[in-house]
């Protein structure tokens, strides 16, 4: 049995923010606060509730026209000396108050709100809380209720409610890893005229990715900027031995414009003449994004509630699981994406409830 604090969906929140954070959730460990989630879901009256291990599920069933899905992780990373939560200088300081409780705190509070027999919403709501979307992508809760229970992902609109600042964040950005071997002849680095020291092999590898051309694509507004980098460099026996092998993994941030296929034929292009070299080239993982959707009704809605234009994501969420199913989404929520993962991480205070209000705004109104 897990010791599942009491929330109160009526708090204000702030206090629902700092309830959330106080229950600590690191990945592999939501039971106390999903157990938490579930009696309060449950205990409104006016929805659907269903828990997908530590994924917990809430619907309306109105018989409206349209459908708006809200999503949020439960999950942080490991705690940095940054709990129990404090308040400070209009801060709420406290490990996953950015990084996503504020924003789970805000779709707390819109269930508390819409959840109720009697509720008039403007559209059917999902709500969805889940686990283990900071660790490997096999573990994430999303990914096992896309696979379960996947009718509970479908609407005209999906909004996670991630750290943007306040901002709305369309789409995503792809991401795929490779690693370029490059291979050599061991020597002794006395008579190093007799090997093929590997790592000076892998020289051209990296003048490439010093050379390389970003490109910047924009959709529906929203620029993307896609990055290819080396982010790791491997190689070497030991200080008297000329290395045989050296690997150089980079990863490709690509905008949502290009598929995963098109994505892996870019880098491998890139890297041709490295590979007919001698290289070999392994895509190890690789995440597609998701297109801004923004010329969809819902998502221009949204945009216009907000009163904000939007922007493109920067880095891949878990919108690309929505996108694959043809569902426009967006990232919304109070946070600071800056401040995840860090000790100091916070939420500033007077943000929290703009984005509760806007939310309010934009699911009180019926689709036209």
């Amino acid at each position: 049995m897990s010791s599942a604090p009491s929330l109160d969906l009526s708090a204000d929140v702030l206090t629902l923010t700092r309830a959330l954070v106080d229950t600590p959730s690191v990945s592999g460990a939501e039971t106390a606060l999903a157990d938490a989630v579930e009696a309060a879901l449950r205990g409104l009256g006016g929805l659907e509730v269903e828990r997908v291990g530590d994924a917990v599920l809430a619907r309306t069933n109105l018989g409206r026209p349209s459908r708006v899905v809200l999503a949020g992780h439960l999950d942080t990373v490991p705690i940095a000396d940054n709990l129990p939560s404090r308040v400070e200088d209009g801060r709420l300081y406290g490990c996953g108050t950015s990084d996503m409780k504020a924003g789970d705190a805000v779709m707390l509070r819109l269930a508390g709100r819409f959840g109720v027999p009697g509720a008039e919403p403007g559209h059917d709501l999902t709500f969805v809380f889940y686990d283990n979307e900071e660790v490997e992508a096999v573990k994430n809760g999303l990914g096992r209720v896309a696979r379960e229970r996947r009718g509970w992902l479908y609407g005209d609109l999906a909004v996670l409610l991630e750290p943007t600042g306040g901002e709305i964040e369309a789409g995503c950005q792809g991401t795929l890893r490779a690693v370029l071997e490059v291979p050599g002849r061991r020597a002794h680095s006395a008579r190093s005229w007799l090997g093929v020291n590997a790592i000076h092999g892998a020289a051209g590898i990296l003048a490439t990715l010093a050379a390389y051309a970003a490109r910047e694509v924009e959709i529906d507004g929203c620029t993307y900027r896609e990055g290819l980098n080396a982010v790791r460099i491997e190689g070497g026996v030991a200080g008297n031995v000329i290395p045989d092998a050296c690997s150089v993994t980079v990863n490709f941030r690509y905008a949502p414009d290009r598929d995963e296929d098109a994505a892996e034929a870019h880098v491998r292009e890139v890297f041709a003449d490295a590979v007919a070299a001698g290289a070999t080239l392994t895509v190890v993982d690789n995440a597609g994004g998701a297109l801004p959707g923004l010329a969809e009704p819902a998502a221009s809605a949204f945009v216009a509630a907000v009163g904000r234009p939007a922007r493109a994501k920067l880095g891949w969420t878990d919108v690309a699981r929505f996108a694959a199913f043809g569902i426009p989404a967006v990232n919304y929520g109070p946070g600071d994406p800056q401040l995840a993962h860090t000790r100091e991480e916070h939420v500033v205070v007077e943000r929290l409830q703009p984005a509760e209000d806007a939310l309010v705004a934009y699911l009180s109104t019926p689709s036209a």
